[in-house]
């Protein structure tokens, strides 16, 4: 099993989190560090409050990292453009010299969506356009010039330089769990899968599922990575969620990602690790 970390960028400094961040660097164990794609916080007061922008907290994590691979996980498709996200995922990815995972997902918040005045159409829609950015990001980040014609996005000869440093595209991971159209569009282009379950019994059902799209589009599930998060309550400690990782392993997931605590310092890194160890 491999592992990761995730970070929440939320009520806390930017201190704080590259030196967890820098931390997990040196720790092998830990192979990717993700924040997360939102302007409000998700706990406390979200009618306020810090909350750290992903995608330029990333390049600036990329300065100061030397071996972990980065993403927000994940990136909400309404938020941006998907050909300027494009561009940044290609810039980002060269400042890291390889080591973005372009995170990628539907979007859903739609308090900070009505706060922007950004459009969040319905499931339908959301979800159409959502396969159109996919489609576009993978062919800036992969194609000399790329041309798309779809209902919701349109380029003519648009080109993305420099190119990222991972060929032919950075990793694509798609965040959900939807069993029609995020399977669907997981078994089409994505590398890696994520999402948050309660445990092996509710996870399992997905992956079958996920097999099933895989079978109807002619893809081999095995080049698909299959992540799932575990969430480290701090009252608690690592025991239980170590336990539950141990679950998930049995049950053929390949990769957890370790929900730090709020504000979590470096410290809980290397005892996370030596209680992981053993799974991997």
């Amino acid at each position: 099993m491999r592992f990761a970390i995730k970070t929440r960028p939320e009520h806390t400094s930017w201190n704080e989190l590259r030196d967890v961040w820098v931390a997990a660097d040196d720790i092998e164990l830990f192979e990717s560090a993700w924040n997360w794609d939102h302007f409000y916080p998700l706990t406390g007061d979200t009618v306020g409050g810090p909350n750290f922008e992903g995608w330029t907290m990333l390049a600036a994590l990329a300065s100061v990292t030397r071996r972990i691979r980065l993403g927000c996980q994940v990136s909400g498709m309404p938020y941006r453009h998907p050909a300027v996200l494009a561009n940044m995922a290609a810039t980002i990815d060269v400042i890291s010299q390889g080591r973005l995972e372009v995170g990628l997902g539907a979007g859903w918040h739609q308090r900070e969506c009505d706060a922007y005045g950004i459009e969040l159409p319905p499931l339908r829609e959301r979800f159409d356009r959502f396969d159109e950015g996919v489609q576009v990001i993978i062919g800036l980040l992969s194609r000399e010039s790329t041309d798309f014609e779809g209902k919701h996005f349109r380029l003519t000869d648009a080109r993305c330089e420099p190119k990222p440093v991972q060929r032919p595209h950075p990793p694509i991971v798609i965040g959900g769990r939807g069993p029609n159209r995020t399977l669907r569009s997981v078994a089409r282009w994505a590398q890696q899968w994520n999402c948050l379950v309660s445990g092996p019994a509710d996870w399992l059902p997905l992956k079958e599922m996920l097999l099933v799209r895989c079978d109807e589009l002619g893809r081999d599930p095995a080049d698909i990575v299959c992540s799932v998060n575990v969430i480290i309550d701090p009252d608690a400690g690592i025991g239980p969620a170590v336990e539950k990782v141990a679950a998930l392993r049995e049950a053929g997931v390949d990769m957890v990602v370790l929900n730090l605590p709020h504000r979590a310092k470096p410290a809980v890194l290397e005892p996370l690790a030596e209680a992981l160890a053993p799974l991997a």
